[in-house]
């Protein structure tokens, strides 16, 4: 299972290199598919059962898609300090 796991991760590392000259929605495939493999190692990493493996790669690759849209606008989030956020050119 750590193999299939590190596959995941290599590949992913491998897609997001090569977001430079991707087209937006090549874009937002390559991060979902990293959010995904992030939220998958991430439950892997906490030894979670099937469903919170499942849960937490849907949310890895609801948050690499929010991140691809993001770097296409060129703008990023900060926090405030009191939960909220706003969005501004990144630094």
């Amino acid at each position: 299972m750590k193999n299939w796991v590190l596959a995941i991760a290599g590949s992913a590392v491998m897609v997001v290199s090569g977001c430079d000259n991707m087209s937006n929605e090549g874009r937002v495939v390559a991060g979902a598919t990293g959010g995904a493999a992030a939220g998958l190692i991430a439950a892997e990493a906490f030894d979670a059962d099937s469903d919170w493996k499942l849960i937490s790669a849907l949310a890895g690759a609801a948050a690499g898609t929010a991140v691809a849209q993001n770097s296409r606008r060129n703008t990023c989030a900060y926090a405030r300090g009191d939960g909220s956020y706003y969005e501004a050119p990144c630094r």
